[in-house]
């Protein structure tokens, strides 16, 4: 009769699934047709290393062979428990050693003393959540006997032949496909779960997974300070340690090493990320356990992303949109972000010029021949405003932005640039020195603004265009709306009119930075980020209509003698424009541009004229000019013109406008 401990080894021996190159590994080297004798297995908690050595142990013995198994975590970490617990392990053709991570004290010793000393012919295999020391893989003589499996997620063949072979229903398969990822024990409890009677819609409605697999995370997390690096980790695309001093303060340094050096952590070139469902363990766990520091959490991630992506440049910028857009976690778009970082590293970036073909051939199947003719005359006279998703096969996707007014022919044939000129013009005209920015053309490799690389060029294209200059406008210009709209209905853009041309209907979302601020918007996608809210934009979040050159320039003047007597500021037209949201603000915005001028050529005498006159005022102008030493037709002439300046500026900053100090 059968012991019962091989009806488990047979049973387990049944429901095991993948691994392939690391079963071949451990073949060829109990066969002798490999040089391998030493096989290092490793990856983080939970990702099935000792279910592979307990199968490895089973093809031992199935090839009549005897193996050793030890558990790392059961013993001392000093060379005569280890010899002790593996016993006869020297006789034995296979010796495997699992939780590797917790004898690293002797690891030196069963480097340099056990393992020489067993026969050529035997197989050791250690598997443990860290990669081997440096020296198993320096040493030449090691080098050539010694294999390392970093043991990842499963793939979806074996991840649906776990399942099937747990005895999960068809069509429960899937959801739990989803939400495992791959992660062998985030599977095995799922599969549990189904069995019991109920699939989790997501890892939050899963409290008992997520203890599970946060218990294989954060065992080892010596302090608070690296729980936030790890809740920083799930927040971010990409962790920094510059991003870790917002987070961790002066902990940073210990914190990114730590964070480095967990098996679930890859390292690129750019920054920390973990695995998704790493990612998404975390983050259920630390928003159930506490909420209100998480929160507070994704604003420090957003504020800081936002920071770099205004100040960056170049390729540089194009990551932080990604890394803004990958905090809209909960938003339509996460579904096609969480896609394209699955097939890796992903970039918007300028077209080559044999690809401007390309991008002409998908307009004319997604929007039609005169279409596709408007994009070769506008490509033709602003190539920069183009910017591809390219994949092995070419173009998989682009976004075509147009900066308006230009002057330029195409924007005088394009109609639904001219509608939407037209639409300005008609409800809130562009002042000196103002422009829009209009989404264009937008398209996917299958030609379609339905693609997954379309949303990602448009998405990610479009942050950088909205954050990265000065703007009275964005309009976004859509052929499919009833799978824009949702997408529109969370950035709080407006749906305004619709062109019919070529055979489509061309519909146009916008919003007026003017009346809802770069800032102000930012502020409600931080919100929606976390709540996934969609509509238009409360209007306590509203500036009134923009104020003309005139108009605005009778409120500056109105409003200078009143600087000293704050409480009259209440009423002015100032309050609301981009000087301030507040009387307080605005007071401040122009106490601060009165002390500016001091910094122009010959701008001192212009700062001390306004200063006498407003800031610290004489009882009359008379005395004003009298305490500056001016005649008084001279102090008249320079008050005009410091307040002309002073305007001027002003006016610069109301209208995105960039002054020189000269």
């Amino acid at each position: 009769m059968a012991s019962l401990g091989e009806v488990v080894d047979d049973v387990r021996w049944r429901g095991f699934v993948g691994r392939a190159t690391e079963v071949a590994g451990f073949d060829d080297a109990l066969a002798g047709r490999s040089p391998h004798r030493v096989l290092f297995v490793h990856g983080p908690g939970g990702v099935g290393k000792t279910t592979l050595l307990l199968h490895l142990r089973g093809r031992a013995r199935r090839a009549g062979r005897r193996a050793v198994y030890l558990d790392g975590g059961e013993l001392d970490p000093s060379p005569e428990d280890f010899v002790r617990a593996a016993g006869a392990a020297g006789d034995a053709p296979v010796l495997l050693v699992d939780g590797y991570e917790r004898l690293t004290p002797i690891d030196g010793w069963l480097r340099r003393d056990l393992v020489p000393a067993l026969p050529a012919d035997r197989v050791v295999v250690l598997a443990g959540r860290d990669p081997p020391a440096p020296a198993w893989r320096s040493d030449p003589g090691w080098r050539a006997v010694v294999a390392v499996h970093a043991l990842g997620n499963l793939d979806d063949a074996a991840s649906a032949a776990l399942l099937e072979r747990a005895g999960v229903a068809a069509p429960d398969r899937p959801a739990i496909l989803r939400l495992g990822r791959g992660h062998p024990l985030a599977l095995a409890l799922l599969a549990d779960a189904a069995l019991s009677g109920s699939v989790p819609r997501s890892l939050a409605d899963a409290p008992d997974l997520i203890a599970a697999l946060m218990a294989s995370l954060v065992r080892d997390a010596p302090s608070d300070a690296h729980l936030v690096g790890l809740a920083t980790c799930a927040k971010a695309l990409l962790t920094t340690e510059d991003l870790l001093r917002r987070t961790v303060g002066d902990d940073a340094p210990q914190v990114w090493q730590w964070l480095r050096a967990r098996p679930f952590i890859t390292a690129r070139p750019d920054g920390l990320a973990p695995h998704d469902l790493t990612r998404e363990v975390l983050d259920a766990e630390f928003e159930q356990r506490s909420p209100d520091r998480y929160r507070r959490l994704h604003r420090i991630v957003h504020d800081y992303v936002v920071a770099g992506l205004r100040a960056a440049t170049g390729m540089h910028r194009q990551q932080l949109a990604q890394h803004l857009g990958h905090l809209h976690r909960y938003g339509p778009f996460n579904t096609q972000f969480r896609a394209m970082r699955a097939q890796g590293p992903v970039a918007v970036v300028p077209p080559r010029p044999d690809e401007l073909p390309r991008i002409v051939e998908l307009i004319a199947r997604q929007m039609g021949p005169r279409s596709a003719d408007l994009a070769r005359e506008w490509l033709a006279e602003h190539p920069e405003g183009a910017g591809v998703v390219r994949t092995e096969d070419g173009v998989g996707g682009f976004a075509y932005h147009v900066s308006c007014p230009a002057g330029s022919p195409p924007e005088s044939h394009d109609p639904v640039v001219r509608a939407i000129l037209d639409h300005v013009a008609r409800t809130a005209p562009l002042r000196p020195g103002e422009r829009i920015d209009v989404a264009r053309f937008l398209a996917g490799r299958d030609g379609t603004q339905t693609d997954r690389y379309a949303v990602f060029a448009g998405s990610v294209s479009s942050i950088v265009e909205w954050c990265g200059r000065p703007l009275a406008a964005a309009f976004i210009v859509a052929v499919e709306p009833a799978f824009w709209t949702p997408f529109f209905d969370y950035l709080a853009f407006r749906k305004l009119f619709e062109v019919p041309f070529d055979g489509r209907t061309n519909v146009v979302y916008g919003n007026d930075w003017r009346r809802f601020p770069v800032d102000s918007w930012l502020d409600l996608m931080n919100e929606r980020e976390q709540t996934g809210g969609t509509g238009p934009p409360p209007d306590s979040m509203l500036r009134p209509a923009p104020l003309g050159r005139d108009a605005f320039g009778a409120a500056v003047r109105a409003a200078l003698p009143q600087l000293h007597r704050p409480d009259r500021l209440a009423g002015c037209p100032l309050v609301g424009t981009a000087l301030g949201a507040d009387p307080a603000t605005v007071r401040g915005t122009l106490r601060a541009a009165v002390d500016q001028l001091a910094e122009l050529p010959r701008g001192a005498h212009l700062r001390a004229v306004l200063h006498r006159t407003y800031l610290s005022p004489a009882p009359t102008q008379e005395a004003a000019a009298e305490a500056l030493g001016l005649p008084f037709s001279t102090y008249r002439r320079h008050l005009a013109k410091a307040v002309d300046e002073l305007t001027e500026r002003l006016w610069a900053r109301e209208t995105g406008q960039q002054l020189g100090s000269g």
